[in-house]
Formats: structure tokens, sequence, C-alpha cells
């Protein structure tokens, strides 16, 4: 992987959101020209800014509604592999904004294919949707990529929408076109050091323990397939890889999700995390929530790891252990370059075993 993408130039639109900033450090680390277009980090201590990626990348403030904007970026730049990560993405946030996540993720993935399709240099993409865009039943087995779509809040149908819009584009325009490859993938649930996003559990679990207060818990029994933010990154990688070199065997949708022992209840997640920081303390809120959230939801990924030959490398264990431990050794001063990097550096060596 790192003699591939040596020297390759690489777009992520998104750099500046959580999945975003990890993946262009890990591409840094790989040896990639990168370029970041999306809209500024929300907060001083996020992720992208804590990394000091400004000084790594090359990146642009935009937003992918701009589509002058984005046609400019692309045309400058001239990406050979796209991953698209731009996105409105909290559940709750979309019932108070939902003409703005139907916007951004919807049209705006439409701008970013329609600037793809007219160009001639960009080679392999990663279209980023959700594990959400899947009609949720409410089953007990896990939901495969030819499994209905759709959702009841406004992200996941957002998220469905999008998926919609991928699957036309492919069929009516990359198909027929064999020197591109592109790929929407749908990833559960990920936790890792450095997120500070509202209305997140692990976020506002570290909150908690800065501020001495108990945590408040909406949901204790719903169900989330954990994972962390390195496992789908890697999927999302390796399939650009595949993506690149043999377009027509690999374009399509991927799901990228946990094991099934990493398929916990928000109780057990919050239970674990107190167990490796050794403090917190948590308490069930009687909140009469009026907004529909899922209670059980979880992927079947077996085509990506029989055909990719992907798995899930750390376990729920590690996985919590790893993300904890980032924000305890980080507020007691290490740097967070170098323990997001520790993290990579971490996860190859136990993938490479």
């Amino acid at each position: 992987m790192k003699d591939f993408y040596k020297s390759k130039r690489i777009l992520i639109t998104g750099d500046t959101g959580f999945k975003g900033s990890w993946l262009a450090l890990w591409l840094k680390y790989l040896g990639a020209d990168v370029y970041g277009y999306a809209l500024p980090p929300e907060m001083e201590n996020a992720h992208f800014n804590l990394l000091k990626l400004e000084n790594e990348i090359n990146h642009k403030d935009g937003n992918i509604l701009d589509i002058k904007s984005l046609t400019k970026s692309f045309e400058e730049f001239q990406p050979e592999i796209v991953f698209h990560l731009a996105a409105q993405a909290l559940v709750r946030l979309s019932y108070d904004e939902p003409k703005l996540t139907f916007d951004t993720n919807v049209a705006g993935s439409v701008n970013v294919l329609e600037v793809i399709r007219n160009s001639n240099f960009v080679k392999s993409c990663i279209y980023v949707t959700s594990d959400k865009c899947y009609k949720n039943k409410e089953w007990t087995w896990g939901y495969r990529e030819n499994d209905e779509l759709g959702g009841h809040d406004p992200y996941s149908a957002s998220k469905a929408a999008a998926e919609i819009v991928f699957s036309s584009y492919n069929d009516s325009f990359f198909q027929k076109n064999e020197n591109i490859g592109i790929a929407s993938v749908r990833a559960g649930n990920v936790i890792g050091g450095g997120d500070w996003g509202l209305d997140r559990i692990i976020p506002d679990f570290v909150q908690s323990i800065i501020k001495k207060e108990d945590l408040e818990i909406r949901k204790p029994q719903a169900t989330r397939p954990w994972q962390h933010v390195l496992e789908p990154l890697y999927g999302y990688l390796l399939l650009a890889m595949k993506l690149y070199r043999n377009p027509t065997r690999y374009s399509g949708s991927w799901n990228f999700g946990p094991s099934v022992n990493s398929i916990k209840t928000v109780k057990e997640l919050i239970d674990q995390a107190i167990k490796v920081a050794g403090k917190g303390s948590v308490i069930f809120a009687q909140i009469e929530n009026t907004k529909h959230e899922a209670g059980l939801l979880h992927l079947n990924c077996d085509k990506a790891n029989h055909q990719l030959e992907w798995s899930p490398v750390w376990d729920f264990e590690q996985t919590v252990e790893k993300t904890i431990a980032w924000y305890i050794n980080y507020l007691s001063g290490e740097d967070a370059r170098q323990l997001s990097l520790s993290n990579i550096h971490q996860f190859m060596e136990d993938r490479n075993r």
C-alpha cells in the first residue's frame, strides 16, 4: 500500500472532519500528495487543527455546494484518486437542519460526481455514505449491500438518497468508462481519538470527565456496530487501490463494519470506557425523546471479507482502549499528532501479523 500511494495525487472532500483528518494524516504517512477541500474546522480543538494538517497538505476552504469552486479545485490539482467524505454527519442535527442535511448530503454529492464525470484525470473514487442508508427494520442479522435503502430521520434518508444518486451515476456514466473505478462505502459507528463532535457518545463521555459531571445517556440499550476509525479507513484505502488497478471488478457498493462481537449497547460501550479511563460516571436520563433513533443496526461485511480480504483488526476492548487512551494522553499533555501516528503504526503492525 505504501508503494502504491507514494506520490499519488489524492483529493479528500471533508478533510477537516473527524474521519477526513485521520485519512489525510494516514495518506501523508504513506507519501501521497494530498489536497483537501472542506469547510473550515468547526472548533479550535478539531483533530485537523491538532494535527496541524494545514501545514502538511494543500487545503482549500470550500463548500461542496459551490460547484464552481469545487470544479476549480479539481482542475487545479487534477487528483488521480478522490475520497468523498464531506457531509452533514449528525442524526439529531438533521432534525433541526433537514434542508442543510439534504442539500449537503445529496446535492453536494451530485456536485462531486458531476465534477468527476467531466474530468479526464480521476481514476478511482471512494464515495462515503453510512450504514444508516439502509431501511432499518430492527432485524438481528446484518444488512447486505443489496438490501433495501431508506431512512426515517432526515440524515438516514439523505444517505439513502445519496446512494441512489451514486447508483444512477455509476450505471449511466462510470460503468461505461473503463478508465475509472468508483465505489460507495458504508461503515458503522466509528470512534477514535480527536473526535469532539456534539451529540456523539465518546466526545460526550470525555467532556463529562473534563467537567467532572455525570454523563447522561438517552438510550442505554441501543445497539451499534462500534469500530475504530482506522478500520473503515483501511478498507477505503485498500478499495481505492483495487479500483485504480481493476475498475470493472471492484466498482459498486461495499460495507465495512466490525465483527459481531463488537456490536454492543451504548451502556456496554460506556462501561468499558469508564473501566479504561479509571474514572467517569453515568446516569440514564429519563428524557422524553421525540426524535427517532435506531435501536438495532449492524452490517454484513462478507463481500469485503472475501473479495478484498479485509477484516477488522481490533476487537471491541482494543478499540475502546485505543480511543480512551488517546484522550487521556492528550489531556495529559502529549502531542495529538504523535498519538494519532502511533495509532496508525500500531494498527498496521497488528494488521500485518
